[in-house]
C-alpha cells in the first residue's frame, strides 16, 4: 500500500496538487458562482446564459500559449521563464478576480460582462504556464500520479473557492466574496518560488528579430508534425472523447425526463459522483505507475465507452436510484481514472522547448469536434431516437477511439510519436527549425 502511496508524496506530485488549486479557482468564479451571483441580484435568465461566451476564451489560449514559450520578460526572467510568467500571470489574475469582485452588475451589466471576460483571458493564460510547469516539474514516471495530483488539486480549488464566495456573500456581499477568493491564485505562485525553474524545461533555439518570433509560432507545429505517425495521433485526440462529450451534457435532462428529486440528483450525481472521481483518479495514478502509458490509456478509453452504455441501461430501466447510483459512479469513476492516463499522456507528446504551445493546442483540439457535435446534435439527436439509442449511439462513437489508439500501440506509433516530455531524444534544432 505504502509503495503505491508513495509517488503522491514527492515533492513533483505534491507541486501538482497546489497548481491545480490555482487552476481550478478561476473557472468557479466564471461558473455556478458567477450564475448565483447574477441570479441573486435579480438578472434575467436569459442575460446570465450569455455569460457562458466568458468560457470561449479557454479555447483560443493556443493563439497566444507561444507567447509564453518564446518570449522572456525583462528582468523577472532572473529568476527563470516559467518562474516569471507564473509570478505574472497569477497577479493578473488576482487583479481580474478583484475587478470582477468591484463592478455591480445590478448597475453595470455590459462592465460585468467584460469583466467576466478579462478574468477568462486571465485564467486562461495562468492555465497555459501552469500546465508547462507541470508538465516540465514531473519526471516520465511521474506523468501519471502528477495528472492525478493535479486534478485532485483543480477540484479542491474550484469547490473551496466556490464554497468560501457562497459563505462570505451570506455573510457580507459578493464584492468581498470575490476579493477574498483572489487568494487561491497564491499556491501556484508559491509553488513555483518555492520549486524553481523546472529543469526540464528547455529553451527555444535562439535567434534574432522576427526569426525568433516565427520560431516561437511556427516551431511547435513543425515539430510536432514531423514526427512518425503525428497526423493520426491528432486524429485520435480529435475524435477520443466524442462519445463521452455527447453523452454527459444530456445527463441531466435524462434525470429531470425520469423524474429524479432535485435532492436526489444533488445525493446521486454530486455526493456519489464526486467520491467516485476521487478513487477514480487515484486508482488511474495508480495504474498508470504500474502498468504503463499505453495499456493504462486504453483501459480508459474502454471504461469511458462503458460508461455510456451504463445510462443506456438507467434509461431503459426507468427511474432507479439503484440504477442512478451505479451510472453515475461507474462514470465518474472512468471520467477520473481516464482524466488521469489520457492527460499524462498527452502531456508525454509534447515536446520540452514548446511545453506550453503544444499542450495548449492538444488540450484544446481534445474537446472541440465533442463540444460542436453537443452543441449543434445531441438535443435533436435525443428527440428522435430517444435516450436509450442515443446512448448507444455515444457508445458507439467511441469505438474509433479504442481502435486507434489500438492499432497505434501494434505499430509502435504511440511510443514513436512521444515528445520529449515522455522521455524521447531531443531532436536536432535543425529538424525543427530548417
Amino acid at each position: 500500500m505504502m509503495d503505491s502511496l508513495r509517488p503522491y508524496l514527492e515533492k513533483e506530485s505534491l507541486a501538482s496538487f497546489f497548481l491545480g488549486v490555482s487552476s481550478g479557482f478561476p473557472f468557479a468564479m466564471l461558473a455556478a458562482t458567477l450564475t448565483t451571483r447574477l441570479a441573486q441580484d435579480g438578472i434575467e435568465k436569459s442575460t446570465i446564459t450569455t455569460f457562458t461566451l466568458a468560457f470561449f476564451v479557454y479555447n483560443l489560449k493556443p493563439l497566444w500559449a507561444w507567447i509564453v514559450d518564446g518570449v522572456k520578460l525583462p528582468v523577472l526572467v532572473r529568476m527563470g521563464q516559467r518562474v516569471s510568467w507564473m509570478l505574472v500571470m497569477g497577479l493578473l489574475v488576482m487583479a481580474a478576480t478583484v475587478n470582477l469582485a468591484l463592478v455591480d452588475p445590478t448597475k453595470d451589466i455590459a462592465g460585468t460582462a467584460l469583466a467576466a471576460v478579462l478574468l477568462g483571458l486571465a485564467g486562461a493564460s495562468f492555465d497555459i504556464v501552469i500546465d508547462a510547469f507541470r508538465i516540465e516539474t514531473l519526471k516520465p514516471y511521474q506523468l501519471g500520479t502528477g495528472s492525478g495530483m493535479s486534478q485532485y488539486g483543480w477540484r479542491i480549488g474550484a469547490a473551496g473557492a466556490g464554497g468560501l464566495a457562497l459563505v462570505l456573500a451570506a455573510r457580507f456581499d459578493w464584492h468581498v466574496a470575490y476579493a477574498a477568493c483572489a487568494v487561491f491564485a497564491l499556491p501556484a505562485m508559491l509553488t513555483a518560488l518555492i520549486m524553481g525553474e523546472p529543469k526540464r524545461h528547455q529553451v527555444v533555439h535562439e535567434k534574432k528579430g522576427l526569426d525568433e518570433v516565427w520560431t516561437s509560432i511556427a516551431g511547435p507545429f513543425r515539430e510536432f508534425f514531423q514526427r512518425n505517425g503525428a497526423w493520426l495521433v491528432l486524429l485520435f485526440i480529435l475524435v477520443h472523447k466524442i462519445g463521452d462529450t455527447l453523452a454527459n451534457l444530456t445527463f441531466r435532462l435524462l434525470f429531470d425526463d425520469l423524474g429524479f428529486s432535485n435532492d436526489e440528483i444533488a445525493l446521486y450525481d454530486i455526493g456519489v459522483g464526486f467520491w467516485a472521481l476521487i478513487i477514480g483518479v487515484f486508482v488511474g495514478g495508480v495504474i498508470y505507475a504500474r502498468l504503463g502509458l499505453k495499456r493504462s490509456v486504453l483501459i480508459a478509453l474502454v471504461l469511458m465507452a462503458i460508461s455510456n452504455l451504463s445510462f443506456a441501461m438507467l434509461a431503459a430501466s426507468g427511474h432507479s436510484n439503484l440504477g442512478m447510483a451505479g451510472a453515475i459512479g461507474f462514470e465518474n469513476f472512468a471520467s477520473g481514472y481516464g482524466g488521469v492516463v489520457v492527460v499524462a499522456y498527452f502531456s508525454a507528446l509534447c515536446d520540452l522547448r514548446f511545453t506550453a504551445s503544444q499542450y495548449a493546442l492538444i488540450s484544446a483540439g481534445a474537446s472541440v469536434v465533442g463540444r460542436f457535435l453537443t452543441g449543434t446534435t445531441a438535443g435533436a439527436l435525443i428527440e428522435a431516437m430517444g435516450y436509450v439509442n442515443f446512448y448507444l449511439l455515444t457508445t458507439i462513437a467511441a469505438l474509433p477511439g479504442i481502435v486507434l489508439f489500438w492499432w497505434m500501440m501494434r505499430s509502435g506509433l504511440v511510443d514513436e510519436a512521444l515528445g520529449t516530455a515522455g522521455g524521447t531524444a531531443k531532436p536536432s534544432d535543425e529538424d525543427v527549425f530548417g
